[in-house]
């Protein structure tokens, strides 16, 4: 990386926010990617913040991995550099290469950011968010989880590994029953591990409020933690694209549509085995769209089903399949797609932090069918804007799918009732106060401008709590004005 980003960073007065973001959404699609790269976007054009993104790649891309580089620029873009991650421990999250952490300080010492938001720490190390801390001991560190991997080590979905059940809490006997080759000491010491690096953070942001529930038993100080919901840029007002038409004379809404990535965690299974059913009943008056990838993420066994799905259709006269399996796709296919559907599924087998897909249906005015926990839960109302199902039930989910596709005037009504997706300059207004020290946010955090985001109490001045080997980095008082959510407290 060259001193160019020095200079620009002298020419201007903005304060510099280092965005650390999991994988690039243009290169693994993803929704922590996404939202991160959302509110990149967004901070272009903000008149305080200047933003640089930090996205990480691991093997999936060896040709990016060039010799000797450990952070390299991407694509010739100005201020988007990519994290080569090598050599990383999913147990302990922390990277054992020694070049890569001193290519991360070093990174850190040229662009001097103000503010350093962490969307993830996977593929980094946890340790580098201490390490964070040792080198710009002023800066603010915010770290916004998009899931529970600090609390679960089962990809931090919470979900028992021995029969797929919801998991509602951690306990040292708990995880070791779902990963038995660790005794419950090993699970007490990462936890211990884990927490005590998270202890740099300033403010912990989560875009669901249950999961700030989760993450205050787990021991995080509550008043470090926030609600910032997850917004983005309407895909429906935008784009080349013929704009979706109205699906207001139909008789019948019996389209549906999937997307996102295609493995365990997101369902794409049950919908298949649900069209299987309503198959072998004889009803066939419906078509399924799929649209997503990273199926190499899926486990063996999921794979294997959805790939025997998929040939099994191949060989259905074109008149009698249903489902349909468009590949992958950028946001900015998204109104074509949408155009094709009148429901949108999103059968997920666990909590889901937020579900950006909800958002994106409700931008093209289709209701959602959903699993009934977590933020699928939280935002859509069964039998007002949406339908629910339960969680990991093809039957259920089955005769919810026949059901509105049959149903006069159900479609109508719930899509009648479809609330407005947060906006992303909703999000990036939550997190630029997040961003601001007392002194600078005070008065801001007295307008009222509709906010989305909220805590119960401020952090103590300086609370970064013990450091793990290092020694303590003095750092200036900070703390949150009070702010206040424009949605309705469950």
């Amino acid at each position: 990386m060259s001193d160019k980003n020095l200079t620009a960073k002298n020419m201007t007065d903005k304060k510099t926010v280092l965005l650390v973001s999991l994988f690039h959404p243009e290169l693994v699609r993803g929704g922590a990617q996404q939202v991160c790269y959302e509110l990149f976007e967004g901070l272009r054009d903000d008149p305080e913040y200047r933003p640089v993104l930090l996205a990480s790649i691991d093997a999936t891309y060896p040709a990016l991995y060039k010799s000797g580089a450990r952070i390299t620029g991407f694509d010739e873009r100005p201020d988007e550099f990519l994290f080569l991650s090598r050599d990383y421990d999913h147990w302990w999250h922390r990277t054992s290469d020694p070049l890569l952490v001193e290519s991360y300080t070093e990174f850190l010492e040229q662009i001097r950011p103000d503010v350093v938001h962490f969307h993830h720490f996977l593929t980094y190390g946890v340790e580098l968010i201490s390490l964070t801390r040792r080198v710009l001991p002023e800066a603010r560190l915010v770290m916004t989880f998009h899931e529970f991997l600090a609390i679960c080590n089962a990809n931090g979905h919470m979900v028992r590994r021995f029969d797929n059940s919801l998991c509602r809490t951690a306990s040292q006997v708990r995880c070791h029953q779902c990963f038995p080759e660790r005794s419950p000491e090993d699970f007490f010491v990462r936890k211990l591990w884990l927490q005590s690096h998270l202890g740099a953070i300033d403010a912990f942001t989560c875009p669901s409020r249950f999961m700030l529930d989760h993450y205050a038993d787990w021991g995080l100080a509550r008043d470090k933690l926030f609600h910032v919901t997850n917004g983005q840029r309407d895909y429906a007002a935008t784009g080349d694209a013929a704009a979706p038409a109205r699906n207001d004379t139909r008789e019948t809404y019996n389209r549906f549509g999937f997307f996102g990535q295609i493995i365990d965690a997101k369902g794409v299974h049950i919908i298949l085995r649900a069209v299987a059913l309503l198959r072998a009943e004889g009803f066939t008056d419906f078509t399924v769209e799929i649209s997503g990838d990273n199926i190499n993420y899926a486990s063996p066994a999921v794979r294997a089903e959805i790939e025997e799905f998929i040939e099994a259709e191949k060989q259905q006269p074109p008149g009698e399949r249903l489902v349909s399996f468009n590949g992958s796709y950028a946001t900015r296919e998204l109104r074509s797609r949408m155009a094709r559907i009148d429901w949108c599924l999103v059968p997920s087998m666990w909590w889901e932090a937020f579900a950006l897909v909800i958002s994106e249906a409700w931008m093209f005015k289709k209701p959602v069918i959903c699993s009934n926990v977590g933020a699928m839960a939280d935002r859509v109302r069964d039998e007002k804007d949406g339908l629910q199902f339960e969680m990991g039930d093809p039957a259920g989910l089955a005769r919810t799918i026949k059901r509105a596709a049959t149903e006069p005037g159900l479609w109508q009504r719930l899509a009648g009732a479809l609330p407005t997706p947060p906006a992303r300059a909703d999000m990036i207004d939550g997190f630029r106060r997040i961003y601001r020290t007392r002194g600078e946010g005070a008065a801001a955090g007295a307008v009222d401008s509709g906010a989305v985001y909220e805590n119960v109490l401020s952090p103590a001045p300086g609370n970064h709590g013990k450091l793990p080997n290092a020694r303590r980095a003095k750092a200036r008082p900070r703390s949150m004005a009070p702010v206040t959510s424009q949605e309705t407290a469950s």
